[in-house]
């Protein structure tokens, strides 16, 4: 039987994830959900608010999800997995103080969990007319935007253009390979929203790669660099993106990475990769949360394609000379 997609819904607190939830339980898409919320507190409030729909709703209350729900939610997934084709998907609302690195692993690391179910896609709701407080406060709202693969921008009618404009570029210094939409009370197209296949390492999106970069050498990616306005507080926190035209030495590489891993996984919050290996015909590709690292083999490279190597760092303090000099010190000799 086919593996059932989870898509986890975060954001900050009153960003809008439960309007955004209950759209998903509305919409005649003809899907049914298994839906589990994550309550913060003794009282299941947003449960509650949760319109009366014919979907399933699992309602967990032991605390935030980034500490201590983990094996919580291997619970109830286990439980879900004995009715698989009772259900088409699976909806994870997160408490607006989650981390979702938690819930990332769990598909990553519990063997049986990733047997019966996908990662599909983390969407992250961001309320716009509160996101630079928010980020200036809370580092668990930027955190939040770091994990998205896409990003919705909520309640943008409620904030002037040039304000809106410094927020876009503070999401894209967080995380440059997620795709933002701006909404008014999440309305989005469903097909936005389902079926993504963020998580599918042969899709694994990358952003776009440095204009000008010289023929193997390693330039770092700077999406709009000169219009860093800094009216964001990001506590640090940052998306560095490189290519490599030079085919990488594999032993070099693997060191390099659990070098690197081994010493900076905390600050790392996510680390992806589509990599061109000497001596190998198809793509390598990584992705990583903090120290937990995903491989694999994607597709071959096309006769007379550029094999030129990309990789994403995104995390907290992250020295960019240090990744630069790291990465190109993987390159392969020259026969």
């Amino acid at each position: 039987m086919a593996s059932v997609p989870v898509t986890v819904l975060t954001g900050f607190l009153g960003a809008g994830k439960t309007t955004l939830l209950n759209r998903l339980l509305t919409e005649a898409h003809g899907r049914k959900f298994a839906v589990i919320v994550n309550e913060f507190g003794e009282i299941g409030i947003d449960n509650d608010l949760v319109v009366s729909s014919d979907e399933e709703i699992y309602l967990m209350n032991n605390g935030c999800i980034c500490c201590s729900v983990r094996g919580d939610l291997i619970r109830v997934l286990s439980g879900l997995a004995k009715r698989r084709g009772a259900y088409d998907a699976v909806l994870v609302e997160t408490t607006g103080l989650a981390d979702p690195a938690a819930i990332i692993q769990t598909f990553s690391m519990d063997e049986d969990t990733g047997d019966a179910f996908r990662l599909d896609s983390v969407v992250t709701v961001v309320d716009a007319l509160h996101f630079r407080r928010h980020a200036a406060e809370n580092r668990q709202a930027l955190e939040q935007v770091v994990y998205g693969d896409l990003i919705l921008l909520n309640k943008t009618d409620l904030v002037p253009e040039a304000e809106l404009a410094d927020i876009r570029q503070a999401i894209s210094r967080i995380n440059d390979t997620a795709q933002v939409l701006e909404t008014t009370r999440c309305q989005v197209p469903m097909d936005v929203l389902l079926d993504r296949n963020a998580f599918d390492l042969s899709r694994l999106p990358l952003g776009q790669p440095a204009a000008g970069s010289a023929p193997g050498g390693l330039a770092p990616y700077r999406p709009e660099e000169d219009h860093q306005h800094g009216h964001v507080h990001d506590h640090g926190i940052q998306s560095l993106s490189f290519t490599l035209d030079a085919p990488l030495d594999p032993d070099k590489l693997g060191e390099f990475l659990r070098t690197l891993l081994a010493s900076k996984g905390q600050d790392i919050y996510r680390s992806k990769g589509i990599l061109a290996v000497a001596g190998a015909k198809q793509r390598f590709i990584f992705h990583g949360v903090h120290m937990y690292l995903e491989t694999a083999w994607g597709t071959p490279w096309a006769e007379g394609e550029t094999r030129q190597s990309r990789a994403v760092f995104i995390g907290r303090d992250l020295d960019r000379k240090s990744l630069e000099d790291g990465l190109a010190g993987c390159a392969a000799k020259e026969a």
